[in-house]
């Protein structure tokens, strides 16, 4: 077992589990088989800390073969590019890309001239480019140009299956949450035949809870605002109605976390299957799939925080360096 005085751990690590179902192998959104997440990670200097998540459905051309997707928004002070036509169609059409807020455009570019490079799609005259993000700036220089689109691009050609990694990666960074360092966060969990999997960009404030419980008193602050994104997977087939139902039941995690809901904030869950079948999940069934969505989401929010190591970086609001230190529990 990690020190979690000194190392970076995951939840489970330590002996604490949330909820009642178990989880996948890797405890990770890669558990639902055929998604794969990338990273791009960007730390130069004393100013940039950034980067780019990107998360594929299936490893084949994401536009011939779109998802089932259904989204959900609990307080929308943000951006989340494609929302419209994901409610309109419940369906995505490219990879997801995770970044910062004023990267947003830069991200759309890269999705765009990621699925246009693909041979079959020599015809594709329109693109609904999906992209989530969270501001980073109390780390990062936002005002820079970076992640660029080619830097966007790496994170989408380093997808792999298997193993993710969780803490200060990627869009994950330079991101702040309860006043610590946040980040990438993942896990997942077995229902029945299917397999549910999550993955979180933090960047949020409240009262840190873990498990129910009151985080240690030095760790308490009284930051409120920010943002998540929720990315769940699922190899059930669900239809993009409950697709959407399962996506905002992910808020039921976050508020187990301890999360402010602030005014200022912005929360957004997205949900997709790998399964394209006519037959699909009644509505029933979906309530060990809903409960289980509100486990990974709060394990995923802990392991974001407990997996990501003290940061010092630029507070670009403020002009000034800004050190953020790291949930460690004794």
């Amino acid at each position: 077992m990690n020190d979690s005085r000194n190392m970076p751990c995951r939840l489970r690590e330590m002996g604490i589990t949330i909820g009642k179902f178990a989880p996948g192998p890797l405890n990770a959104i890669t558990d639902v088989a055929g998604v794969m997440v990338g990273h791009c990670t960007l730390i130069e200097g004393d100013r940039t800390r950034t980067g780019a998540t990107a998360i594929l459905p299936h490893g084949g051309n994401a536009f011939a073969l779109k998802s089932p997707a259904g989204l959900a928004v609990l307080n929308g002070f943000g951006k989340f590019a494609g929302a419209t036509q994901i409610m309109e169609l419940g369906e995505i059409e490219t990879p997801i890309l995770l970044t910062n807020t004023l990267a947003t455009g830069r991200a759309i570019d890269a999705l765009i001239a990621h699925t246009l490079s693909h041979p079959d799609n020599s015809a594709v005259v329109s693109i609904n480019a999906v992209v989530g993000e969270t501001n980073d700036s109390r780390l990062n220089d936002i005002r820079a140009a970076r992640p660029t689109v080619q830097e966007m691009a790496q994170a989408l050609a380093a997808a792999r299956t298997g193993p993710v990694a969780e803490g200060a990666v990627g869009a994950g960074t330079g991101t702040v949450a309860f006043g610590l360092k946040g980040g990438i966060g993942t896990a997942s969990r077995l229902v029945g035949d299917h397999t549910l999997g999550l993955l979180v960009q933090t960047n949020f404030g409240g009262t840190l809870r873990i498990d129910g419980l009151p985080a240690p008193q030095p760790l308490q602050n009284t930051d409120t605002d920010g943002s998540i994104v929720i990315i769940a997977a699922t190899d059930a087939p669900v239809c993009p109605r409950n697709l959407e139902r399962l996506a905002r039941r992910c808020f039921g995690g976050l508020a187990r976390s301890g999360a402010a809901l602030s005014n200022g904030s912005g929360d957004y869950a997205l949900a997709f299957s790998t399964q394209h079948d006519c037959a699909t999940v009644s509505n029933a069934a979906m309530s060990s799939l809903f409960e289980a969505a509100i486990e990974a989401t709060e394990e995923a929010i802990l392991n974001s925080l407990l997996m990501a190591n003290p940061m010092e970086g630029y507070n670009a609001t403020k002009n000034q360096s800004n050190r953020v230190v790291a949930l460690r529990l004794p």
